[in-house]
């Protein structure tokens, strides 16, 4: 159901239904030796620090017309990072049709709507592989709000935030409120797919698949970079430094590696 400002439905007390994000992103890069491997993780500690993950997250809260009320945040050894943010808004008093609109959210700027009873975590997970040189960054973001408005919102400015291969995004809708005649919602705004929240310039850059259950308010997406330039994977060198040989098996190791986190499972050579 689409809720707009002329025929926005009337609720009995407030609306405590819970929409939940989870968005994970992947950067893979090939590190040849150990100390190839140090510099990219000493790279991605630098680029995604505890720091610069409030800054993002505190974006995110501007998207969704949170106001942030505590932060925690820390730097791990050797690699990795955590942050937690609560936040808690002043209540809905209308809804209009830009709320429940299934299109691409903001970037930064102005507050249209305020929520209320929300958090908004992201930990990061910096690896690699003990012997194919394959080094593998992972951000997991949660965006979890209670309220009219969808975290999907906040899903066109956290794409852009992080440098992706491979992004994995769940969308839940739980709980349910009533209208005023006593009737549950289980859901209060329409949408087809999480596809629809990503702007068209960044979803022609992946290819998507979508795994919806729709009776149960229950939505996935994943998504892998179609364009490959093996240039984007080496880390402090180019591909002109390499014989075709080494271009070739480097380039068959990272797209082998950005099939299995894209399918979820371990394929066999």
């Amino acid at each position: 159901m689409k809720l707009t400002h002329e025929k926005a439905i009337e609720l009995h007390g407030f609306n405590n239904l819970t929409k939940s994000l989870s968005f994970n992103m992947y950067d893979i890069c090939f590190t040849r030796t150990k100390e190839e491997r140090e510099a990219y993780l000493e790279y991605i500690d630098e680029q995604y620090s505890a720091e610069r993950l409030t800054e993002i997250l505190k974006n995110v809260a501007d998207i969704i017309g949170a106001h942030v009320l505590n932060v925690a945040s820390q730097d791990f050894e050797p690699a990795g990072a955590s942050v937690t943010m609560l936040v808690s808004e002043e209540p809905i008093k209308h809804a209009t049709s830009e709320t429940f609109e299934e299109s691409p959210g903001p970037l930064p700027g102005s507050i249209v709507i305020q929520l209320d009873k929300s958090h908004v975590t992201v930990h990061t997970y910096p690896e690699f592989h003990p012997d194919e040189g394959i080094s593998t960054f992972r951000a997991d973001i949660d965006v979890l709000t209670c309220g009219e408005i969808s975290p999907l919102k906040a899903l066109n400015y956290l794409i852009r935030s992080f440098e992706t291969d491979v992004m994995i995004m769940d969308y839940r809708v739980r709980g349910f409120t009533r209208d005023k005649d006593g009737h549950k919602l289980f859901i209060d705004h329409e949408i087809n797919s999480i596809q629809n929240f990503i702007p068209e310039e960044i979803s022609e850059q992946f290819e998507m698949i979508d795994v919806n259950v729709y009776q149960e308010n229950i939505f996935h997406t994943k998504c892998k970079l179609r364009n490959f330039d093996l240039n984007n994977y080496l880390f402090g060198y180019t591909k002109d430094k390499l014989t075709t040989e080494d271009c070739e098996e480097i380039a068959e190791k990272i797209k082998f590696e950005m099939d299995e986190i894209f399918y979820g499972k371990n394929i066999l050579h």
